[in-house]
C-alpha cells in the first residue's frame, strides 16, 4: 500500500456518538477518520478483560455510521487484528503499555489512522482506603471531604436510552471539580451544579473528582456486564 493512497487520521474529528455501531453502555467520545466512514475512541480507556478479569487498556474501533454490506479491516501495529461489517462494526482492542497506531482500512486505497499512547500503569486501580462510608452505608466519602457518592448503584436510562446501572456524585461544599470516568472527561461540579448521575460501564469503573491540583477523590464501582433492569 503506496503513503499516498492511505488518508491519516491527523485531522480526525471528535464527537459524542451513542447508539448502534459505537461503544456499548454509554454515549462515548470518538474520533472520525478523514474519511468519514471508520471511527476510533478519542482515548483510551480502561476496562475488564472477560480473559482473565483484569482491567486492562483499552480501545475500539471500527465502522462509523457504515451502509449496507460495508466492511473494513482493523489492524494494531501493522498485525491484523479483526474484521469489522455493518451488522458487526466495532472491535474491541486490548493494548499494552507505549505507543501503538490502529488502522481501519475500507479498502486497498482507503484507511484511517489513529494513534495511541498507554502510559505504564494506567489502569491500576486507585488507593481509595481513605474514604469512609456513612454510618447508614448509602455514601462513600472521599478523604479530602471535597466529594462522596452513592454506594450501591441504582438503574436508570442512560445516554444511550438503555437502562444502565448508576451512582450519584456529589460535592461536598462549592468546589470545582472536573469529574472522569475511567480517564474519560464526564462533567464539572460546581456550586451551580452540585451533583452528577455517573452511569457506569461494564466491569470496574474508576470515577475520579479533580479539584485542579490540590486533590482527586476516587471511587470504585462495579457495572456488572453494563445493563440492569429497571423496576415496574
Amino acid at each position: 500500500m503506496k503513503h499516498k493512497d492511505i488518508l491519516l487520521a491527523g485531522v480526525a474529528t471528535i464527537i459524542v456518538a451513542a447508539g448502534s455501531g459505537f461503544p456499548a453502555g454509554a454515549a462515548a467520545a470518538v474520533q472520525v477518520g478523514p474519511s468519514g466512514r471508520t471511527f476510533a475512541s478519542s482515548g483510551v480507556q480502561c476496562s475488564t478483560d472477560p480473559i482473565g478479569g483484569l482491567r486492562r487498556p483499552m480501545i475500539e474501533a471500527g465502522l462509523f455510521k457504515p451502509k449496507r454490506n460495508a466492511t473494513a479491516v482493523v489492524s494494531l501495529d501493522g498485525a491484523f487484528h479483526a474484521d469489522v461489517t455493518a451488522s458487526a462494526p466495532v472491535t474491541h482492542i486490548w493494548l499494552a503499555d507505549g505507543d501503538h497506531t490502529v488502522v481501519v482500512s475500507l479498502n486497498r486505497r482507503v484507511a484511517d489512522t489513529y494513534g495511541f499512547t498507554v502510559a505504564s500503569g494506567l489502569c491500576n486501580l486507585p488507593d481509595t482506603s481513605g474514604n469512609w462510608i456513612s454510618a447508614d452505608g448509602t455514601l462513600e466519602h472521599a478523604a479530602s471531604g471535597k466529594s462522596y457518592a452513592t454506594v450501591t448503584p441504582g438503574c436508570a436510562r442512560g445516554p444511550t436510552g438503555q437502562p444502565q446501572p448508576f451512582v450519584n456524585l456529589f460535592d461536598n461544599g462549592g468546589f470545582v471539580l472536573n469529574v472522569s470516568v475511567n480517564e474519560v472527561p464526564l462533567t464539572q461540579l460546581s456550586p451551580s451544579r452540585p451533583q452528577t448521575p455517573v452511569f457506569l460501564g461494564a466491569g470496574l469503573n474508576v470515577i475520579s473528582a479533580a479539584n485542579g491540583s490540590l486533590s482527586t477523590d476516587f471511587y470504585v464501582r462495579d457495572g456488572g456486564d453494563g445493563r440492569c433492569a429497571l423496576a415496574p
